[in-house]
């Protein structure tokens, strides 16, 4: 019962995988769905089954019901790095795929997706006993993490952007 959480990923991803390998002809555009497809597919099952990585180890939590912390502010320690390494990519997608997303609504967006992430390891650890714990720190580092990775695509498309104007007129002549 624990692991259904995980079948259900695997067979989206398994499913989602043969769509984009039989349905998407552009070589790069295909590697690109399929590396997002096994980001989201890791996110998830880290996220959302027993299973945790500390950093250096993967192992299985055990079964219960998980803590809730809703008040305690601890944002100076490594398991704070960890989430906002770990929606880094997700900010990147974001902001690739929605240009004019300002920095402020992917922020946003983060903050959203962090309470969405929290609030379903609240009730998968409750329903499936999975031992998640719902934590404001993490929904705080998750939103970091999506802001940071949006704002290094804003950077980049600022940067190019600019880069391309200098060219523009010595091409011209």
């Amino acid at each position: 019962m624990r692991w259904e959480p995980l079948l259900l990923i695997l067979l989206v991803a398994s499913l989602s995988g043969l769509m984009i390998g039989m349905t998407m002809t552009n070589r790069r555009h295909r590697w690109l769905a399929l590396v997002t497809l096994a980001y989201l597919t890791g996110l998830s099952a880290i996220v959302f089954t027993p299973l945790s990585f500390d950093g250096t180890s993967l192992y299985i939590m055990p079964v219960g019901v998980g803590r809730v912390n809703l008040t305690q502010l601890d944002v100076f320690n490594l398991g704070f790095m960890e989430n906002i390494v770990l929606t880094l990519p997700l900010g990147l997608l974001i902001k690739w795929l929605l240009p004019r997303l300002s920095l402020l609504d992917v922020g946003l967006f983060g903050l959203f997706v962090g309470g969405t992430i929290e609030t379903a390891q609240y009730v998968l650890s409750h329903h499936w006993l999975i031992n998640r714990s719902s934590d404001i720190n993490d929904v705080l580092a998750n939103a970091a993490g999506i802001l940071v990775g949006g704002l290094i695509v804003a950077i980049y498309q600022h940067v190019h952007a600019t880069h391309q104007r200098k060219l523009a007129p010595s091409q011209a002549s």
